[in-house]
């Protein structure tokens, strides 16, 4: 049966398995055989990463025609209003296309790690949280469509990916699922395994994301 690797990828991880002369790789966490991203998460954001031992599953989750929901937890700089969320809502040009419809929502500082680096915080701008749903993953997206409406994201945490969530997954942590093919595309059977991938710490309580340090 087809397995599913739900991954905690921690910032500065980047997402391939080979030796890279800067960061940490999936190679130190993740070390059962056969194994690929479905998808991939930027070196410097955090969260769900999804991997897989079956083709058709891969594709099944990668592939923008399926329009997979992504959920992120976006730390940004400023405040932001209605109109601003509004604008995320309803489809932001960024110039080379423009994002399709999304739901989000300001969002309460979540309980989750500390950064590792934490972000740098200027006295003088306040920052928030939003929750952000995205049915599609072009390069940069979240990033480019904060910016766009003029709230920089300062911290990127992907919570979810379709029916899979990161719930209980410390950074660098795992959890190796089960899938029945023919449940696809509603992905209803999954039966759950936690399972360390690597060291780590249990997530701290930290309301603001951590730290003096932007990155």
């Amino acid at each position: 049966m087809p397995e599913l690797i739900l991954l905690n990828k921690p910032y500065g991880v980047i997402c391939q398995f080979s030796q890279h002369e800067l960061h940490r790789t999936l190679k130190d966490y993740v070390q059962e055989p056969g194994f690929y991203p479905a998808g991939r998460l930027d070196t410097d954001s955090e969260g769900l990463l999804l991997l897989t031992n079956d083709g058709t599953l891969q594709h099944r989750i990668s592939d923008p025609r399926w329009k997979l929901p992504k959920t992120y937890w976006v730390q940004v700089e400023g405040t932001p209003s209605d109109a601003q969320l509004t604008q995320l809502q309803s489809g932001v040009d960024l110039g080379d296309f423009v994002t399709r419809p999304a739901e989000c929502a300001r969002l309460d500082p979540p309980a989750i790690w500390p950064r590792m680096p934490p972000i740098r915080v200027r006295k003088s701008v306040p920052d928030s949280w939003i929750s952000l749903t995205i049915s599609e993953g072009k390069n940069r997206q979240v990033r480019r469509m904060t910016a766009k409406v003029g709230l920089p994201t300062l911290r990127l945490v992907r919570v979810a990916i379709g029916p899979w969530r990161l719930d209980g997954l410390a950074p660098g942590e795992m959890r190796r699922l089960q899938i029945s093919l023919e449940d696809l595309p509603r992905v209803k059977h999954a039966v759950g395994i936690n399972k360390p991938a690597g060291a780590t710490r249990r997530p701290a309580r930290h309301g603001r994301g951590g730290g003096e340090r932007r990155g």
